[in-house]
């Protein structure tokens, strides 16, 4: 029957290395680091993308309007090309036309629905340049962004964790087997009465 001490590597043992503490103080620093640290640095660095991801949301939103535009036709580049998809649906650059109030007919290229026909009104979004550009960011994308970050740093972390725990554990095992073989080297004479 095999009895199991816990704790046996910090208390006074005459079997007890220094290997032995410095593997079990290790154990527990990994585990503080691995059920502490990394959810800490998780949750600092979602924070963190959140924060940019709203910034950047915001200023998307400053600088960008949605117009109701009317297609004209297919750009003439684009006739060749292949639809893009976007989301759910399939789109391709076509010519569109508005008048903004107290200016004149403005026409450019924009992306629209594959199933978009001439004459057809569309939502078009267009930057202070007037550019088509896609919709402002809205706030699933803004927490969605923050989670993967925090996940991945929380998961780098401890990856980076149990690297060194292994590297800690590898340098342990490579002193103790170390220290076996200079014990050996003192005791083996006295079992095999051979001289060293």
């Amino acid at each position: 029957m095999r009895t199991r001490v816990r704790g046996w590597r910090r208390r006074p043992n005459p079997l007890r290395r220094r290997s032995d503490v410095v593997e079990a103080w290790t154990v527990l620093a990994v585990a503080v680091l691995l059920f502490v640290g990394a959810p800490l640095v998780g949750a600092f660095t979602a924070w963190w993308a959140h924060g940019e991801a709203r910034a950047l949301a915001a200023e998307q939103r400053d600088d960008r309007r949605l117009i109701r535009a009317e297609v004209v036709g297919r750009a003439a580049a684009s006739g060749s090309l292949p639809s893009v998809q976007t989301g759910t649906q399939y789109s391709y650059r076509a010519t569109v036309r508005w008048t903004e109030p107290g200016e004149a007919l403005r026409t450019a290229t924009a992306r629209v629905p594959s199933s978009t026909r001439a004459g057809e009104k569309v939502d078009v979004w267009l930057d202070s340049r007037g550019r088509n550009v896609p919709p402002p960011v809205d706030g699933a994308a803004v927490w969605q962004h923050a989670i993967t970050f925090g996940v991945c740093s929380a998961g780098g972390t401890a990856a980076v964790v149990l690297c060194a725990h292994w590297a800690v554990r590898q340098a342990a095992m490579r002193h103790r087997l170390a220290e076996w073989e200079e014990a050996w080297a003192r005791t083996e004479p006295q079992w095999t009465h051979r001289r060293a």
